[in-house]
């Protein structure tokens, strides 16, 4: 019979897998349009000119980042390149100093200290840190923070000086800004935005 033909059965192994090829090459290429710098999910790097925001989106029910008007980091409108440069430098800060020993972004890390994913959002940058270090805004609260953590110490589990240079800090203010943009299908679970945060113009980041 037809069905013990190993011919038969050696078609019918080839057809399956290019068929299972063909969707694992379809999804891949879904994916990388999705997750990639620029794609549905990410916003470019020239993100962190513009105001971002965190608000509950009832079709898709979960929190989504906004874009909105300008919002200069640093009081600087940074290029393509030079934003890129910047958020690659915070991101090499980060693995230099170990800090997902403590800390988690994206869900990858430890959990002995606050998820960072979105940090910039955060209001105790607001509500507490800006009062505390005598500066007026986000970042800058952020930088000297970063800069100098054991010189604010607030809860039992404090931070240790990771002598950050002022250009490291910004980087990473930089990094974790342009992460609170991405949209992360509302990870980390119960994270609740600085309610001064401008909502902004809701991106196409679904």
């Amino acid at each position: 019979m037809y069905t013990r033909d190993p011919i038969f059965w050696r078609a019918g192994a080839v057809s399956s897998l290019t068929v299972m090829v063909a969707i694992l090459i379809a999804l891949t290429v879904n994916t990388i349009g999705v997750i990639s710098t620029g794609g549905a999910n990410v916003p470019p790097y020239t993100v962190i000119n513009q105001a971002i925001g965190y608000v509950d989106d009832d079709s898709q029910h979960e929190y989504v980042p906004t874009i909105g008007g300008s919002d200069p980091l640093f009081g600087h409108v940074y290029d393509e390149h030079q934003a890129e440069a910047l958020i690659r430098e915070g991101k090499l800060v980060i693995q230099s100093r170990a800090c997902l020993d403590c800390h988690s972004v994206f869900g990858t890390g430890a959990y002995f200290a606050p998820d960072l994913t979105k940090a910039w959002l955060d209001p105790v940058w607001r509500q507490m840190w800006e009062p505390m270090t005598q500066t007026h805004t986000r970042a800058d609260a952020m930088v000297a923070f970063l800069m100098e953590p054991d010189k604010y110490p607030t809860w039992t589990r404090e931070m240790p000086n990771l002598h950050l240079s002022r250009d490291e800090a910004k980087a990473v203010v930089a990094y974790l800004k342009w992460t609170s943009s991405i949209n992360t299908n509302g990870f980390p679970y119960g994270f609740q935005a600085d309610p001064d945060t401008p909502k902004g113009k809701q991106a196409a980041l679904r």
